[in-house]
């Protein structure tokens, strides 16, 4: 029951789109109803002309057959609106959700979502919120349309043939209620099942096309292969399974509706024969109730896909319900510029359990003060940054960024005064000129320019085919490691957040475009903070003063860059 109260959250959710989901509805059941009447006007009229033509009686002709005509125009018209309708809410709908979930998962990045696999938060994000399109067009729509045309099916014997009820009513129940049961008693583990499966063969050909070259190098290509296979097997042998049973219930209902005509007629005859009902109503009636079932046809595919539904909107909801590891304050407190920093006995773990990545560090960085942050790795010098960017809850102590404590200002405010170049560079399929301006989209272009000059790309750039409108590919794949360092370089100037940090910003460059770049970032960056975390110290002089050193999560010692250079051992 715990899914189905998933997917009435999950209408409730789409609220905005509920006027065009009634419209996309409406046009549904009139589609159907004319349907229902073209069959059984069809039918009557038929009967009821051969046996006028067999007495030798006239009949008005003129009315029905206009009713067919506007019956077969209703059918017509409506089918066509009902799937632009539905259909258009149906993914303006999913549109929003899926927004609705992108905004639920920011404030989790990245402490909660660091143990998820970027595939399977894709699939959540994509897939299960595709699935539930199948909610709304393969559930509600169809199931709405069988509980109105049933209705009215009861409603028209009820008048008509009275006896008949009692094969009708039992027939309904068992198509419209009974198989669908069934059906889904016999697929739960399945329908449940293969929502899980296909997020778990599409997470592992994720991994093989992004680690294709590393698969190959070390020859586990084909038992990356293999895997995937064996998954996609299981799913699809799930998928057959449901698909038989589905086509079970597709078969039941025809079978019962068969002998549901033969009861009626069994119930019609002593009717008929008294005189009580006229021969051509007796084939409207059979033909009514063959159209009848014809509306209650899509319910065996719907109670299927309804569990598959409901297990995709418990795997969204299950994601968007986590809390956030920091929360904001509801009045964020203002912040001084240029901002200060200062480090009281922060500890840091990134888990419950995990050993302390951070522990008991103080630290002061007045205003334009330009520090190193040296030590070796799993030091702490990333962790430091991370907690100052405010991604992860403190354990105990406190950081104050421009006066105020972390706790009382705005993450993102917080992270608008920062320009971080990180360890490893993120670029996107798009141009050189829209990766640059990231955090700057109004930056002129004389401003990109000299953050180009500064970063040491003005080679790079000539030589491109399109210049800043080169298009930069998947993840940065047509450049190198050292051309992406220093287009995040660029980005960052052009952020001109008042503190900056570099993490290993000289990583990937050769010793001579090192040097270029930190004389050129040592103009870039003069009134600002500067933070750079690095194992290399040639030529750092030139942008930092001091050197701070960390080992096992705390602060180690703190000297003058002169003094420190000429002992300095990489870890």
């Amino acid at each position: 029951m715990r899914g189905y109260a998933n997917l009435r959250r999950l209408l409730s959710l789409m609220r905005q789109d509920r006027l065009r989901m009634l419209g996309g509805f409406g046009l549904a059941v009139l589609a159907a109803l004319a349907a229902v009447g073209l069959m059984t006007v069809s039918g009557w009229f038929i009967a009821a002309m051969a046996l006028a033509g067999a007495a030798g009686t006239a009949i008005n002709y003129f009315t029905p057959a206009a009713l067919i005509r506007l019956c077969a125009i209703l059918r017509t018209g409506g089918r066509y609106g009902e799937r632009l309708a539905t259909h258009d809410a149906a993914l303006r709908g999913l549109a929003r959700l899926r927004g609705w979930l992108l905004r639920r998962l920011i404030p989790l990045s990245p402490a909660r979502l660091a143990g998820l696999r970027s595939a399977e938060l894709f699939a959540r994000l994509r897939a299960d919120i595709d699935v539930l399109e199948q909610w709304y067009l393969v559930v509600l729509v169809p199931g709405g349309v069988a509980l109105v045309g049933t209705g009215l099916l009861i409603a028209a014997f009820a008048w008509w043939l009275p006896v008949a009820l009692l094969v009708v009513v039992p027939a309904v129940c068992m198509a419209a209620l009974a198989v669908p049961a069934l059906l889904r008693q016999r697929t739960r583990e399945d329908a449940a099942a293969v929502v899980q499966e296909t997020a778990l063969v599409r997470g592992h050909l994720i991994d093989a096309v992004r680690g294709h070259a590393e698969l190959l190098a070390w020859g586990a290509d084909a038992a990356q292969a293999h895997q995937i296979m064996q998954c996609d097997a299981q799913a699809t042998a799930r998928r057959l399974r449901m698909a038989r049973h589905e086509a079970l219930g597709a078969s039941l209902s025809p079978l019962i509706a068969q002998i549901a005509v033969l009861g009626v007629i069994g119930c019609a005859y002593p009717v008929v024969m008294h005189g009580h009902l006229a021969p051509a109503f007796l084939v409207m009636l059979v033909l009514l109730l063959l159209a009848g079932y014809e509306l209650m046809a899509p319910l065996p595919e719907a109670a299927i896909q309804a569990q598959t539904a409901a297990r995709a909107a418990e795997r969204v909801f299950a994601l968007a319900d986590v809390q956030p590891a920091l929360r904001e304050p509801p009045v964020p407190a203002v912040m001084a510029r240029p901002p200060g920093i200062r480090f009281r006995g922060v500890a840091l773990r990134y888990e419950k359990g995990a050993p302390l990545a951070l522990d008991g560090v103080d630290l002061d960085l007045a205003p334009g003060a330009r520090v190193a942050i040296v030590g070796a790795s799993g030091a702490g010098k990333t962790s430091l940054i991370r907690a100052l960017q405010k991604f992860y809850p403190l354990e105990k102590g406190e950081i104050t960024f421009g006066g105020q404590p972390l706790e009382a200002v705005n993450g993102d405010d917080v992270r608008r005064q920062i320009a971080v170049i990180g360890q490893h560079p993120v670029l996107f399929n798009r141009s050189l000129r829209e990766n640059l301006v990231l955090a700057a989209g109004d930056a002129r272009e004389e401003e990109i320019a000299r953050a180009v000059e500064a970063a040491q790309l003005q080679a790079f750039v000539r030589a491109l085919p399109d210049g800043y409108g080169t298009l930069l590919g998947e993840g940065g794949v047509r450049v190198s490691g050292g051309e992406a360092r220093r287009i995040t370089i660029a980005r960052a100037l052009l952020q001109e957040a008042p503190v900056l940090i570099l993490d290993e910003p000289t990583e990937g460059l050769d010793s001579r475009t090192a040097q270029e770049l930190f004389t050129a970032l040592e103009a870039a960056s003069r009134g600002r903070t500067v933070m750079v975390v690095t194992h290399r110290l040639a030529g750092l002089a030139r942008l930092v003063d001091e050197v701070v050193t960390m080992e096992a999560g705390h602060i180690g010692g703190r000297v003058p860059v002169s003094a420190y250079v000429g002992g300095f051992h990489p870890g």
